[in-house]
């Protein structure tokens, strides 16, 4: 266990932050504001690991005092010791559900204030929590945000509430971990005592390449493996852990592979379409032996370009509803082979910059245009001046149209105009796309434009079209560029110098230029009667790489009750060719009643109605998101935890008392954003007080103590629902986001000069777009040679020139290799293939003769020779 001794830690001291050299003359209270201003502090990285769990808070002295004390200087939390953990995983293809039994006890000699915290990955939702112990049960209950919870009937007192949000708040802003994470305030945990923790989860799993689904155990649920520390040493830990995992697939379940001893699988079918296996049953003790989180890899059989689930309904819930009817659970991820770079290749691309990039980043934008294929289409909006693009829509890849575009994009950067990037999307989005040319938007923003929810709708109401890549210059506007590229399977980047830029945006277009499934689209063969409804609709383009888990619901009545399966087919259109796969499906599903497919499916919807609540479309929206959050127990944006406190029935109670029901209370649950501290250090986080200040300070607080309890209680007697909870922040669907979490690097950076940087500049601004490069006195300048020399030296064998100076300047680039290989590979690509398509057996004799013309020892393999 990590915790804070019952002493105060010694830190040292920084300039500025000695309180000894604080202001004598400011008085004693003033000297305390000072001093508490500025308490040193330090931090373990261990202690905020993304386990969390338990965590719980102790003061130096159980005083009355020193918890007002505590709340001042924030007392930090530690994580309470894990005696057991009981964990049954149930895998369906792709999604899983886990339901978790922890039991944690208070070794400490103090009581203690407890935090359950539970970090979330972008794929988990949590629909059930409870805890108890000795003293009651803690209950978290999903409630509309507009509604005013009723207020019990006699109101906690506000230490409890006080205390409860205060460490939230701590939590909020001191934590490491970034994302969200499942916080609920379970109050004091006496010595020696125990509270059991009772979670239940839903997720989407990962599929490998090889289509495996790979779960991964959360390490709340297995700290073990998370390698506790405590002080920098090694701490000792005992705890037990029991997983099981039941396994279903009407593929069939062929191999399970982990990282820890498996036990031999039961299958419960003949076809082995369902298994079980008590995977890990062992007690942990003593120092930790492994470092990892443990890990599953479900094997299914005939892995295909298409797979279904089908997941039946709750049988309490009404038909027609969407946990009554049965749920279709559709893998899409067609086998898409790789692609050769410089190659042809089809596509959309359409750059959406600002004024502020126009003025700045003229390099990028010349790197970004040269470094597109043949083949593709593409268009250049500039949102701060028109929403009309250069082109009324956009136009194929060819020299004519490059050099039109990069001769238009000067003037349009002139003046500020009133158009913004709102405008300018809904402008794209009503432009048709050329057929069987997957869509991609390239998103530059340099500060936060206006509208950022209406920005965020909007991109999600197209995201079955399109995929976005957004890149900000300042951490105002991260937020948004992430949540643009996450709801449409696209890339973000923070872009912190100018060195950087065209690096990372041209990371990103390789990214871009992966081949994609075109023309995806789904048809449903069913007895008359049936129909289904796919939620959140079908992409039009699936990229290399990628798979998508569609929800599918299954309505009405079969007439015909004979037929017992369903057929669903899967087409598709790549490299020009049409491709077909046909599955058929059982209409009378099996399953375990856990619904994680449905509770899925119920996250799903909700994160597509979000637009058209935004949008002003109405309440209905709004109604039916809330509608079905409380129904499946998964929180959306209109919907928070409250956390229900009900005492447990003590013995002394003797009638009539025994016949009162017990006292509610309302306690801090929530989900909190956690915006993560990248300053660490190895000593627990503590207070550093200087002798004789505690007790002063502590009798300060004693003597106050009774007046801030008078007027805390005044707005208690005017309304009783406001002292339930605060008010609820306003809504957004926007997510705090560190930049340097996602920002693109390289180590390439730091070797970048000035000089070199604009010499391939230069050398990429001549570049033609099929890749070539053209006899010219520009190039020779660039490479440094004398024009007269360079064509008296070009082999007799070659008929044309341009193919001696593409030879050329290819060379040149291998010849400072380590400056320009990042930036380059696109255009080094495109060149190469325009050489290898011009005149293969020229090239060994130009590239002989450019190595001694250079200087250099370029290899034939460069030349795919």
């Amino acid at each position: 266990m990590l915790g804070v001794e019952s002493r105060p830690l010694q830190c040292r001291d920084t300039p500025g932050d000695n309180p000894v050299l604080m202001n004598r003359d400011s008085g004693p209270l003033g000297l305390l504001w000072l001093y508490m201003k500025n308490l040193l502090v330090c931090r373990s990285p261990e202690m905020w690991h993304q386990s969390f769990g338990l965590l719980g808070k102790s003061y130096a002295h159980d005083t009355t005092g020193s918890f007002f004390l505590g709340k001042w200087l924030r007392v930090p939390l530690y994580p309470v010791s894990l005696c057991s953990a009981v964990v049954d995983v149930a895998i369906q293809d792709y999604v899983a559900d886990v339901a978790a039994e922890l039991i944690y006890q208070n070794k400490s000699q103090t009581s203690t204030e407890v935090l359950f915290v539970f970090p979330l990955g972008p794929h988990m939702a949590i629909y059930s929590f409870q805890a108890r112990s000795e003293d009651a049960k803690v209950h978290a209950v999903l409630q509309d945000e507009l509604s005013v919870p009723p207020c019990p009937s006699q109101v906690q007192q506000p230490h409890e509430a006080t205390g409860g949000w205060e460490n939230l708040e701590y939590l909020r802003d001191q934590s490491e971990y970034p994302g969200e994470a499942f916080a609920c305030f379970l109050g004091t945990l006496s010595p020696g005592r125990e509270v059991v923790v009772t979670l239940r989860y839903v997720q989407e799993l990962p599929r490998e390449p090889d289509g495996a689904a790979r779960f991964v155990l959360s390490p709340t649920l297995n700290p073990y493996g998370t390698l506790y520390v405590w002080n920098c040493r090694t701490s000792k830990l005992h705890y037990s852990l029991l997983l099981t995992a039941s396994l279903q697939s009407p593929r069939g379940v062929v191999d399970v592979q982990a990282n820890f001893a498996l036990t031999p699988l039961i299958y419960t079918a003949q076809d082995h379409s369902t298994a079980q296996a008590p995977l890990l049953q062992v007690s942990l003790a003593g120092s930790p032996q492994c470092h990892h989180d443990l890990e599953l890899l479900v094997y299914y059989g005939d892995p295909t370009a298409v797979s279904a689930v089908v997941e039946k309904g709750d049988p309490e819930a009404p038909p027609g509803s969407l946990l009554g009817d049965p749920m279709v659970l559709v893998t899409l991820a067609p086998s898409i082979p790789e692609a050769v770079p410089g190659q042809r290749q089809s596509g959309e691309f359409i750059f959406l910059l600002n004024t502020t990039f126009l003025e700045h980043a003229q390099d990028s934008l010349l790197f970004l245009l040269k470094s597109l294929p043949l083949g593709c289409y593409f268009n250049i909006y500039c949102y701060e001046e028109t929403s009309v693009g250069i082109y009324s829509q956009s136009v194929e890849y060819t020299q004519d149209n490059l050099t039109e575009a990069m001769r238009r994009i000067p003037s349009t950067g002139s003046s500020l105009g009133d158009s913004n990037l709102l405008e300018t999307l809904r402008s794209v989005y009503n432009t048709p796309r050329p057929h069987r040319h997957p869509r991609q938007l390239f998103i530059f923003m340099a500060g936060l434009p206006p509208d950022v929810e209406a920005i965020a709708a909007e991109v999600c109401r197209h995201r079955n079209s399109h995929r976005c890549f957004s890149f900000c210059f300042s951490e105002d506007s991260a937020a948004l560029a992430m949540a643009l590229a996450k709801e449409t399977g696209g890339e973000a980047a923070y872009v912190s110098s100018d060195s950087s830029r065209s690096l990372v945006v041209l990371k990103c277009l390789k990214q871009a230029l992966k081949p994609a499934a075109e023309g995806v689209s789904l048809s449903w063969t069913l007895p008359r009667g049936l129909e289904v409804e796919v939620l959140g609709g079908t992409p039009q383009s699936i990229f290399q790489g990628q798979h998508n888990l569609l929800y599918a619901q299954i309505h009405g009545q079969a007439q015909d009750t004979t037929v017992a399966k369903g057929v669903m087919t899967l087409q598709y259109s790549l490299d020009g060719q049409d491709v077909t796969y046909t599955i058929e499906f059982p209409l009378c599903p099996q399953g375990d009643g856990r619904l994680a497919g449905h509770r899925l499916a119920a996250r799903c919807l909700m994160k597509r109605l979000l637009p058209e609540s935004v949008s002003g479309s109405g309440e209905e929206p709004r109604h039916r998101a809330v509608e079905i959050s409380l129904t499946s127990g998964i929180i959306c944006p209109f919907t928070s935890y409250v956390g229900v406190r009900t005492p447990q029935r003590v013995t002394w109670y003797q009638r009539p008392l025994a016949l009162l029901p017990p006292r509610q209370s309302l306690i801090p649950c929530q989900i909190v954003e956690l915006r993560g501290s990248r300053i660490s250090s190895c000593y627990p986080k503590s207070i550093w007080v200087p002798p004789g200040w505690l007790t002063a300070v502590r009798a300060s607080w004693l003597a106050l103590r009774q007046l801030t309890h008078d007027i805390a209680a005044l707005p208690q007697r005017r309304a009783c629902s406001k002292a339930c909870k605060p008010p609820p922040p306003l809504f957004s669907s926007l997510k705090y986001v560190d930049p340097m979490e996602f920002g693109l690097c390289s180590s390439t950076l730091w070797r970048w000069c000035p000089e070199a940087a604009a010499k391939c500049q230069e050398l990429v601004a001549l570049q033609n777009a099929d890749g070539s490069w053209a006899l010219s006195s520009g190039l020779a300048s660039v490479l440094e040679v004398d024009e007269d020399e360079i064509k008296g030296k070009m082999p007799d064998e070659v008929m044309e020139p341009s193919i001696w100076a593409t030879v050329m300047a290819v060379t040149w680039l291998h010849r400072h290799d380590e400056y320009y290989q990042d930036l380059c590979e696109l255009l080094e690509a495109k060149a190469v293939t325009w050489l290898c398509s011009q005149a293969v057996s020229q090239l060994d004799k130009c590239l002989e003769t450019a190595n001694t013309l250079l200087g250099s020892s370029v290899k034939p393999s460069v030349f795919r020779l």
